[in-house]
């Protein structure tokens, strides 16, 4: 017998009725970016490797250490996308869409990492993000957050904003020279990626979750007592900004991002739900991610969110409440009945929003009362010899565990909106 195939590590299969709550969060975001004037962006799942080493970063664990790489047949390096703000950008460049104006854009899909599996952690992953193009006010980054935010709140989750900034190129280079000096004499004593990147980028030892790096993190120099004017200005309108909003935010001078492209404003929505601290959300500023990538200077703010992360916490939150029973399964006892169901079937799925189930299997009623429990239908259509003799149907509410009779008309139609009526 041949080896059974299975998905590769590191990525999952999606099956109902789990699906749902994935169609469910997706309506969502789409229905949140779109109440704040977003429009949606899908970009190839591949690129060129040089946006993304380029855009996110050479130093970055994403580029040295996650990226699916691999040459085409052209032998050109492509790289399967390990994020999608830089696609993002590359869209905007290539289709001339920054001399419309600012652009709100947001996504939902796939990318890809090569990374150690873990709980909410994928080789494919998925995400919700936004990216607001061509606003320098802090006013552009209270928005977004506030998109997160309401996102949020929708699904009733208990989060804390932390928000940070980590300056630009006027202050930055004076804020590098204090971790040179504070990380330099401990330099044996980092780990193996920190002392790696010590000299070329300082500032992404902040990031580190190694132990040996913690006692030297934590009592680094610290962004903000180092920023320029500018900078200070537009991290106190953020603060003002989310203050207006009514968004509580705590001041977290850890919080730098993974990536290279942040400047000014980074931040996070973190929730205990799964025992340790954990992101449900992380975005920040980057201004001049555009201009790397070779375009005009623009500024632009995003965030992405996880979706397998943010659906565990959703289900960390609600425990082990049933779902809400929806929808109904038609039950035919019968050859006859049977055949009289299957025109009422295909009305109903017409004329109802909910889902209409049917087993056309020959079955005992209570063999059916056993599907409808797995279908977690709210109501059974009942239909038998003893209906069809009297001319009427069986409508019982699943949950009440009450019966009622409809008649039972030739026209199919009418019957379905009758039913849809007493389902009301």
């Amino acid at each position: 017998m041949a080896e059974q195939i299975v998905a590769p590590r590191g990525t999952q299969d999606i099956l109902p009725p789990d699906s749902a709550k994935w169609i469910q969060f997706e309506a969502d975001a789409r229905d949140v970016a779109f109440r704040f004037g977003y429009g949606e962006i899908r970009t190839p799942m591949f690129e060129k490797t040089e946006l993304f080493s380029r855009g996110v970063g050479e130093t970055t664990d994403i580029v040295e250490k996650e990226m699916y790489t691999f040459p085409d047949k052209a032998d050109r390096s492509m790289t399967l996308r390990p994020e999608l703000t830089a696609g993002v950008v590359r869209a905007l460049l290539q289709h001339k869409l920054l001399v419309q104006g600012q652009q709100r854009l947001y996504y939902i899909g796939s990318f890809f990492r090569y990374e150690r599996p873990q709980a909410g952690r994928f080789r494919q992953a998925n995400q919700f993000g936004v990216e607001y193009f061509g606003q320098t006010a802090p006013e552009a980054d209270a928005e977004v957050i506030s998109i997160a935010a309401t996102l949020i709140a929708r699904y009733g989750l208990d989060t804390v904003l932390n928000i940070n900034t980590v300056g630009d190129q006027n202050c930055r280079p004076a804020y590098r020279e204090a971790l040179l000096a504070h990380f330099r004499p401990h330099l044996a004593e980092l780990s193996a990626d920190s002392q790696r990147r010590l000299e070329r980028n300082p500032l992404r030892i902040l990031d580190s979750k190694a132990p040996e790096d913690a006692p030297f993190v934590a009592d680094a120099p610290q962004m903000l007592d180092h920023l320029c004017a500018e900078c200070r200005a537009h991290f106190e309108g953020l603060k003002r900004n989310l203050d207006a909003l009514g968004l509580a935010y705590v001041v977290n001078p850890s919080i730098v991002r993974g990536l290279d492209y942040y400047t000014r404003t980074v931040f996070e929505f973190i929730s205990g739900a799964l025992g340790a601290q954990s992101t449900v959300c992380g975005g920040g500023r980057y201004d001049g991610l555009i201009e790397q990538l070779g375009g005009p200077p623009t500024p632009g703010v995003g965030f992405g969110m996880g979706i397998e992360r943010f659906l565990m916490v959703v289900a960390a939150t609600a425990g082990d409440a049933a779902p809400e029973r929806t929808g109904l399964q038609a039950v035919a006892l019968g050859d006859a009945a049977r055949e009289r169901l299957v025109g009422l079937v295909g009305a109903l799925r017409t004329a109802s929003a909910t889902p209409t189930f049917a087993d056309w299997s020959d079955r005992k009623l209570a063999a059916h009362f056993k599907i409808a429990d797995k279908n977690n239908a709210r109501w059974a259509l009942i239909l038998g010899d003893t209906e069809l003799a009297a001319g009427e149907i069986v409508l019982r509410d699943l949950v009440a565990r009450s019966d009622r009779k409809l008649p039972l008309g030739p026209n199919a139609a009418e019957v379905a909106t009758a039913l849809v009526e007493a389902m009301a």
